[in-house]
């Protein structure tokens, strides 16, 4: 009776985390594949980790098999807890996020960029806000503490002769800002896309800034590995960056590369509706780039010395110890894939 229990009570735990977290996170994917063998990165759906599922769509499509496996998540900390737990070999994170676990002693290292780019700043149509002047007291919506959208808002305030203290910062899930900006409860937005783009196309949203008008190369997000997974397996780590680049150029060649990965990635990887994503990359073609993604110090720099002003990095942190530029530069020069989808 009691050993009855015990595995009653187990089937509801293990039912539970199906239901919640699911097979992928919980180390097993759709293919049954050992998790030990299985080469795991990653990502959120949205379009600053683009490369990571269109690498993998590329390389099924031309081979019939990828050479590593994307995992999907629905949010930050549990991206972020699957990584700490050593569930993934290499994740797309937001550079100060990665800067301030490496600070924390977390042994990682970013080796590539997501793009650049990428990040608006929306307001509502109907707003009286038109500078960032405008946003005096007003409540913004950010992604998280460790965001570089959040770092862009006070880069737009001190260029501008304001302080932190002038606006009101409010932490929200991107998937949640496009309604908040509709019902206006908050009066500015700035994520990842294509949820700004989802305010944009379903007429409510305007575009205060773009990222690039506030901040020239903006990067939100990186590719970070485990530096156990650098030393063991280099040479995966180096076809994973290859493929990213590769990718990347591939989407930058054509505007019809980006309808096509629109409607694949959107259905088979993002679980969204395709046209978020055909927007995205349409409204105009530079809205993202994923070209020239190779590890500068000067950007990273940048960020480090507004992540400090910020309060979000404890003091400073060598560009060295949470880099390894080793892999990026092995992309210059790179070509793109050479595939054409459904040809």
């Amino acid at each position: 009776m009691i050993l009855g229990f015990i595995g009653a009570m187990f089937c509801l735990c293990f039912l539970h985390l199906w239901l919640n977290i699911g097979f992928e996170n919980l180390g097993f994917n759709s293919k049954n594949e050992n998790s030990q063998k299985t080469f795991r990165v990653g990502f959120l759906p949205v379009t600053c980790h683009l490369t990571c599922p269109v690498t993998d769509w590329i390389n099924k499509s031309m081979t019939g098999k990828g050479f590593f496996f994307p995992v999907r998540f629905s949010g930050w900390p549990e991206l972020k807890e699957a990584f700490l737990a050593d569930n993934l070999q290499a994740t797309f994170i937001l550079a100060p996020m990665a800067m301030a676990l490496r600070q924390q002693g977390i042994p990682l290292k970013i080796v590539y960029l997501g793009h650049r780019d990428g990040t608006a700043l929306m307001v509502h149509k109907d707003s009286d806000i038109h500078s960032f002047k405008d946003l005096k007291d007003k409540t913004i919506a950010v992604p998280n503490r460790f965001s570089n959208q959040r770092l862009i808002i006070y880069k737009g305030l001190k260029d501008n002769g304001m302080k932190l203290e002038d606006v009101k910062l409010l932490e929200l899930p991107p998937p949640d800002m496009p309604a908040a900006l509709q019902s206006k409860a908050v009066d500015a937005v700035t994520s990842g896309e294509p949820f700004m783009a989802q305010t944009e196309m379903d007429g409510y949203g305007r575009v205060l800034y773009q990222a690039k008008e506030l901040w020239p190369n903006f990067i939100s997000c990186v590719l970070a590995v485990h530096e156990r997974v650098i030393q063991e397996q280099p040479e995966v780590v180096q076809q994973l960056v290859d493929g990213i680049a590769r990718s990347g150029k591939w989407l930058d060649a054509d505007i019809e590369h980006r309808m096509e990965a629109s409607q694949d990635v959107a259905q088979q990887y993002y679980h969204q509706d395709p046209r978020l994503l055909r927007f995205v990359l349409s409204k105009p073609p530079d809205r993202v780039t994923y070209s020239n993604l190779m590890l500068a110090q000067k950007d990273f720099e940048e960020i480090e010395a507004l992540a400090l002003e910020a309060g979000i990095l404890e003091g400073p942190i060598p560009f060295q110890e949470y880099t390894d530029t080793s892999f990026s530069e092995k992309t210059q020069g790179i070509e793109p894939y050479q595939w054409n989808p459904g040809k």
